[in-house]
């Protein structure tokens, strides 16, 4: 009998990691890191050995579905990793990134334990570039969506879009069972059917299983469009006043609506006599994947590409790579908005913009995107008067605004209308929320699912599929 494991994202929103074991072949499903508050484990074993998982499929290439790839290969995985063609590009920018952020918090924390003659007690990071870079020297496989990918005679997967970020996909997993023939389906993150880029998720397939996430299991996010409405108020009134717009943003998707968003505002005739800077070397190449897959993109957006217009880039548009650049932009103290990592206020130049700015009432920050407990971003959120940056207490005076209507994962119902699109579903297990989210989640599904079991994965529970 199948079974699966799952070793993060259980109980909480990030750490994606299930182990899925057919006939003996070890399959792991997404190898994510921890943030937030439960950030520690990830440098605990994985629960698991490395040397034994035979295949690696990753569904996407946020950091909480692919950040621990470099860890377990370094701790012995010699497998072959599975994902779309473009979830292996950004999957590497956005691990050599994190390699990156890595060393640089283990630098700053060694220099304050070596005053205290404390050094010894510094942990090395989780991984660095180099173990990165032979993560890529693996055995690696793109796949379509759509087609499916015999990985032994025995099982077959097959990967349909998921409409969260670009080149994201939720898992169909079929296998045999003797002479049965049976089907689980691992979801991945799944988007909202209205998006700004992507061409919306595919709708389910027939299935015995369904792992499904849970992040917003428990509420309804705003309509879009009143969204994008709250988003342009949020900005103009900022410019009439003087003031200038924090937006920390993931490097991933959301960057990419935001510019995408400011242009069509600026060329409406809505914004003027302004400076924006994208204050992220990771987000802007991201932002140039993005026209490398015009196929992946929506309609209006592929037609653009394939013309080669840049559905991201206007003049008004600065790209600060360096140090140097980003500090200059403290010199702008009006009319400007600043989009910068990270999307969760963790670390990044976001915080030096704050630090700069979140006290002045003229100036105004936007969240996005989803913010996990105990990150700054959440702090704030919450309603923080105070938070503090690299030691220091900034007090947060700024107007705060909160437009959830353009996360890339769909709401309550957005999921529910999408299991209704598939068949045969005996259990649906629930992953990738905090408990308050998946048990919502879980009422929810059976006021509307009556012959449907639902399971809320426990971390490390075995489940006999």
């Amino acid at each position: 009998m199948a079974t699966v494991v799952s070793y993060g994202a259980a109980g909480t929103v990030t750490g994606s990691c299930h182990l899925l074991e057919i006939q003996g072949i070890k399959i792991l499903i997404d190898c994510g890191m921890f943030q937030g508050n439960v950030e520690e484990k990830n440098y605990e074993p994985f629960g698991f050995d490395p040397t034994d998982i035979d295949y690696l499929i990753l569904t996407h290439a946020h950091i909480d579905h692919i950040g621990r790839v470099p860890k377990l290969v370094k701790e012995g995985f010699n497998g072959t990793i599975i994902a779309t063609e473009a979830t292996f590009e950004i999957a590497y920018i956005m691990l050599l990134d994190a390699a990156k952020i890595l060393l640089e918090d283990y630098n700053r924390l060694y220099k304050k334990a070596k005053r205290r003659a404390e050094e010894d007690s510094i942990r090395k990071p989780l991984y660095d570039t180099d173990d990165v870079e032979n993560t890529f020297l693996k055995s690696i496989i793109g796949i379509e969506y759509n087609k499916p990918f015999k990985i032994s005679d025995l099982i077959s997967i097959t990967f349909h879009n998921a409409g969260h970020i670009l080149g994201s996909a939720f898992v169909e997993v079929d296998y045999k069972e003797g002479d049965m023939s049976k089907k689980v389906v691992f979801s991945g993150d799944i988007g909202n059917k209205k998006r700004l880029l992507l061409d919306p998720l595919d709708n389910g397939v027939k299935t015995n299983a369904l792992y499904i996430e849970s992040t917003y299991g428990d509420r309804l996010h705003k309509n879009i469009d009143e969204s994008v409405k709250e988003f342009k108020d949020a900005i103009t009134s900022t410019m009439d006043n003087g003031g200038v717009v924090m937006i920390p943003s993931f490097a991933l998707e959301r960057t990419q609506e935001i510019l995408y968003l400011l242009k069509k505002m600026i060329e409406d005739g809505e914004l003027e006599n302004i400076d924006v800077f994208l204050d992220s070397p990771l987000a802007i190449r991201a932002t140039n994947l993005y026209t490398k897959y015009p196929l992946l993109l929506n309609e209006e957006n592929e037609k653009k590409a394939l013309r080669s217009e840049n559905p991201f880039i206007f003049k008004e548009l600065k790209l600060t790579q360096s140090v140097q650049e980003s500090m200059a932009i403290n010199d702008y103290t009006s009319r400007t908005i600043i989009i910068a990592g990270s999307g969760m206020c963790t670390g990044g130049r976001i915080l030096q913009h704050f630090k700069h700015r979140l006290w002045d009432e003229r100036n105004s920050l936007i969240f996005v995107g989803y913010q996990v407990e105990g990150t700054i971003g959440r702090r704030i959120v919450d309603g923080a008067d105070f938070i503090t940056v690299h030691g220091e207490k900034i007090a947060v005076k700024a107007k705060v605004f909160t437009i959830n209507g353009f996360s890339a994962h769909g709401d309550q119902k957005d999921m529910l209308e999408w299991i209704d699109t598939f068949s045969g579903i005996e259990t649906i297990y629930l992953i990738h929320g905090e408990e308050y989210q998946t048990k919502a989640f879980k009422d929810a599904i059976k006021n509307r699912f009556d012959n449907v079991k639902v399971h809320i994965i426990e971390e490390r529970e075995h489940i006999y599929i």
